[in-house]
């Protein structure tokens, strides 16, 4: 059996302006305007946002630190199981930490710190978890948890199918393809559901459609399926 080599563009970095918005444009209008310092046009100057594996909450964070940088404002995007012994004080930064229900015992004190400190330094704090403030118990302290609490919360809400399915058209479009509804129909059923997980399934079968000089059918993707290609 032939061994099926794959040259897949890696993935656009994440902005604001590539999350495909959904049911989340109000999410969307808060991250650019922290981003812009302008979080006293918001109830509260922190955020947190919480959705399951593949909801986008580590692009959404990423892309509002990128934001902020190219608007001329400090900010940090930090990973909670890799923070340990300092939290950045700059004044007027962002702080973004992702996954903050593995936060170390120690990283949750410096971040119940750096909620007291927040007004004096003019900061403001992004984070981002996999459930609402209630369902982080027992992961954080209580005390911490409690502020999170007090933040801007939103859910990142999952796209549905019909908007997944015009995505892929796009993309497809995008790179010349033309899906069958029953391409499409297996795409949503067994590949990655997220954008950049459709967009990189894209990719695969963009180079495999031309490597075999067929176009992209069913049959050809679970021919490539059992040849090894992984979407």
């Amino acid at each position: 059996m032939k061994q099926l080599f794959l040259d897949l563009r890696p993935d656009r970095p994440p902005t604001l302006e590539n999350f495909v918005p959904g049911g989340n444009a109000e999410l969307l209008e808060s991250l650019a305007r922290l981003a812009a310092a302008q979080p006293g046009r918001m109830p509260v100057s922190h955020l947190y946002l919480w959705g399951g594996s593949g909801s986008g909450r580590s692009h959404l964070l990423r892309a509002t630190v990128a934001r902020a940088l190219d608007e001329g404002h400090p900010a940090f995007f930090l990973s909670a199981p890799d923070l340990a012994g300092y939290l950045p004080d700059d004044e007027n930064a962002l702080l973004a930490i992702d996954d903050i229900d593995q936060l170390p015992a120690e990283a949750q004190v410096m971040l119940f710190n750096a909620f007291n400190r927040a007004r004096a330094n003019a900061q403001s704090l992004l984070l981002s978890g996999p459930s609402a403030p209630k369902g982080l118990a027992p992961a954080l302290r209580e005390d911490l948890r409690t502020r999170i609490g007090q933040s801007l919360i939103f859910e990142v809400r999952p796209l549905d199918d019909a908007t997944r399915d015009a995505i892929l058209h796009s993309l497809a479009a995008r790179r010349g393809l033309q899906l069958t509804k029953e391409v499409t129909s297996f795409l949503l059923t067994h590949a990655r559901r997220d954008p950049p997980g459709m967009a990189a399934a894209l990719d695969a079968l963009d180079a495999a459609s031309l490597e075999h000089k067929r176009p992209v059918t069913l049959p050809l993707l679970r021919e490539l399926m059992q040849q090894g290609l992984c979407i």
